[in-house]
């Protein structure tokens, strides 16, 4: 699936290039002479490029929270983050202007607003980190740890754009998953149970003691005819952080209980 960012070096970049460039080096101006040259250079070796967007984004991220908290002694900079963070994303050609390409309008959870493309093969999602809390930390560190435990289904991270509410959003693409079933709520604690998870809280969520993550119910997890499962909905915390009172506070399933 290929997209087209705004200001994408000249409007003919493919994502992959994107991701290679964004991971090597921020682009201070992606409309001089020097960016096209670098573009056909650096696609060249798109496979020295590890975690691209994402692992550009979250170090940018990291970098704003680290600022405030020195000036203003506060970790709480979520709004900051994310007027840094688009600026960020347009001067490196990773900002969506437009998002028609990302296919047809598909569904709205409580954190997405979710697309399927064109070819039907992806599921384009809009996150507008509902459940960051007051900053990103936890919203980067939950798609690393999802890539990690449920590699079936993998998100990756081609760059933000605003969803229909004007919210500035990361945008997620995973695999569409069509020949598989609703997973049950005892095929779910196994598969965690194999992955060397526990439940806690009479199941409201499962921890391995670095993460815990919540909402893995069946309607976010799916499984085929061979059993393979796939978790394409979760959110997870780092163990240390408070996440069990997080995601109740942030939640609107816990909220209408």
């Amino acid at each position: 699936m290929h997209l087209l960012p705004h200001n994408s070096a000249e409007s003919c970049l493919e994502v992959d290039k994107i991701d290679y460039i964004c991971s090597v080096k921020p682009i201070k101006d992606s409309m001089n002479g020097d960016y096209t040259e670098r573009v056909s250079q650096e696609s060249q070796r798109p496979n020295e490029a590890e975690g691209g967007i994402l692992e550009s984004a979250s170090a940018f991220a990291q970098r704003v929270l680290e600022e405030i908290e020195t000036l203003a002694g506060t970790t709480a900079c979520k709004t900051i983050q994310l007027v840094r963070l688009k600026l960020w994303a347009q001067q490196q050609g990773c900002w969506f202007d437009d998002c028609s390409q990302f296919g047809d309008y598909f569904d709205r959870g409580s954190e997405n607003e979710v697309y399927l493309s064109s070819d039907q093969k992806d599921i384009v999602k809009l996150n507008d980190f509902r459940y960051a809390d007051d900053n990103l930390s936890s919203f980067f560190e939950r798609i690393k740890a999802h890539n990690k435990y449920f590699d079936a289904c993998p998100y990756r991270m081609i760059g933000f754009a605003e969803n229909r509410d004007g919210k500035v959003c990361a945008v997620l693409i995973q695999p569409f998953i069509a020949d598989a079933r609703l997973a049950t709520k005892e095929e779910i604690h196994d598969e965690f149970l194999r992955l060397g998870f526990h439940p806690e809280d009479q199941g409201e969520y499962y921890t391995n003691g670095l993460h815990d993550i919540f909402d893995a119910v069946d309607g976010n997890v799916l499984i085929d005819d061979e059993s393979n499962m796939f978790f394409i909905d979760t959110i997870i915390y780092p163990s240390d952080t408070d996440g069990y009172n997080t995601y109740r506070s942030l939640s609107p399933r816990c909220s209408k209980q």
